[in-house]
């Protein structure tokens, strides 16, 4: 296992383990790309103003609401769909529904709603943020094969505004539909490092990488760190990641203190085996549509409790991703794949949270069921430069409001904390 250690994959090798003490903040190019790039296309419709119901008044009048939409057409095939606008700071205050037709038939779907309100983005004041091109976006919705589709988006003021000014939606409305390409080879998933999937380690294994990365021998048991088993992760490389789309700089902050646990708000209907479709299909829709560097979760989670590896720069290192504004900084993102504000989340996939975050926090010294501090950069529940006592293992909700990660899973989140510290032996 030494050997895997020090392999070219360079992802957690004893060098990389020992990054977490020393690692500065400053950006690094990324390696070169090790794999051709995996089909995919992304298909972007502008919306129209949509005709109101006979008897209703103009959309745009006072105090009416405003539509924009796309009546059905046949499109090229596609299997995610999401709505972005211009301005990344700007709410669609209102609703958003789709409905689609599967691919080589004449079957079209019920309306589906689309979640609005996607509060995973890059940190302000962050270079990935000061670059520009970044777009306000719904979450996407995973629809599967699909090769027709309607839109219709609807504008809807909050509450308190109602009286004071018509509604409104955000300029430059477009529909992404999100082609995810093909699946990689079969074999690029069987197990090892230069094959698309970092083995698991037993606890034995993991104390002793770790305390030989930092310089030390095997200990004693009474001395041995808390950190769990290392999981069975599933690289970029297993899951298809087209390298060339994202930028090639990486960033990293200088430790990582607490994990936040999403829901990609993608929907349920995936099959696990469809789950990297699912994966490059995010991480397309995140970087060439919402204008992000690369996906913006650390890690995802299926619902058979399967671990991809997300955003690119090592899974062992603290890397800098673009999951929960104003706390992206010393922290790693977790989504688990669906939607999960009604629909209960496998076991599966809270045993893998559980077995992710004892590792992972393990090679920082953070306890599971502990809280921490970390700095705000700016949210709307916490002002910038405030320091916010969290829970090390915290829903997104905790950061930022949102109903993500979904409140059948938060609900969830004691018994993760729970096994995570078990896992790691305190």
């Amino acid at each position: 296992m030494r050997g895997f250690l020090a392999s070219s994959i360079g992802v957690t090798c004893a060098a990389a383990l020992a990054l977490p003490l020393t690692l500065p903040t400053a950006s690094h190019a990324a390696p070169s790309p090790t794999r051709e790039a995996v089909p995919g296309s992304t298909q972007s419709l502008a919306l129209d103003p949509l005709e109101t119901s006979p008897g209703s008044t103009s959309t745009r009048a006072a105090g009416a609401p405003q539509e924009q939409g796309l009546t059905r057409r046949d499109v090229r095939p596609f299997s995610l769909v999401g709505v972005v606008w211009d301005d990344p700071d700007a709410q669609l205050h209102g609703n958003v529904q789709v409905r689609t037709r599967t691919t080589n038939t004449t079957r079209w779907s019920t309306w589906q709603d689309v979640e609005t309100h996607n509060d995973d983005a890059p940190d302000l004041d962050t270079p990935e943020r000061a670059a520009g091109g970044l777009h306000g976006a719904t979450a996407p919705l995973w629809v599967g094969d699909s090769d027709g589709v309607e839109v219709r988006v609807k504008a809807e003021e909050p509450e308190a505004e109602r009286a004071a000014r018509p509604a409104t939606l955000p300029k430059g409305l477009r529909l992404e539909l999100v082609d995810p390409g093909e699946e990689p080879p079969q074999g690029s998933r069987a197990e090892g490092a230069d094959t698309g999937v970092i083995p698991a380690l037993d606890k034995k294994q993991t104390e002793d990488e770790l305390i030989q990365a930092r310089g030390g021998k095997s200990a004693a048991a009474g001395s041995r760190p808390f950190i769990g088993p290392r999981p069975r992760i599933i690289t970029r490389k297993g899951w298809g990641a087209n390298e060339k789309l994202r930028e090639r700089k990486l960033g990293y902050t200088k430790t990582v203190k607490a994990a936040f646990i999403h829901h990609s708000a993608s929907g349920n209907n995936y099959r696990c085996s469809q789950a990297p479709s699912v994966i490059r299909s995010i991480y397309r829709y995140h970087v060439k549509s919402s204008g992000w560097r690369d996906i913006g979760y650390n890690f995802l989670v299926d619902k058979c409790g399967n671990i991809y590896e997300g955003r690119a720069g090592g899974v062992a290192k603290p890397v800098m991703g673009a999951h929960t504004l104003g706390f992206n900084t010393n922290s790693t993102g977790i989504a688990v794949l669906g939607t999960f504000g009604s629909s209960k989340p496998r076991a599966a996939a809270v045993k893998a949270i559980a077995r992710l975050t004892a590792w992972k926090l393990g090679l920082y010294g953070a306890n599971p069921r502990g809280s921490t501090y970390l700095k705000s950069g700016g949210s709307n529940l916490y002002r910038k430069g405030k320091n916010v006592r969290l829970k090390v293992i915290s829903g997104h909700r905790d950061g930022f409001a949102t109903e993500c990660p979904g409140r059948r899973l938060y609900n969830k989140l004691g018994s993760a904390r729970s096994s995570s510290a078990h896992l790691q032996g305190r």
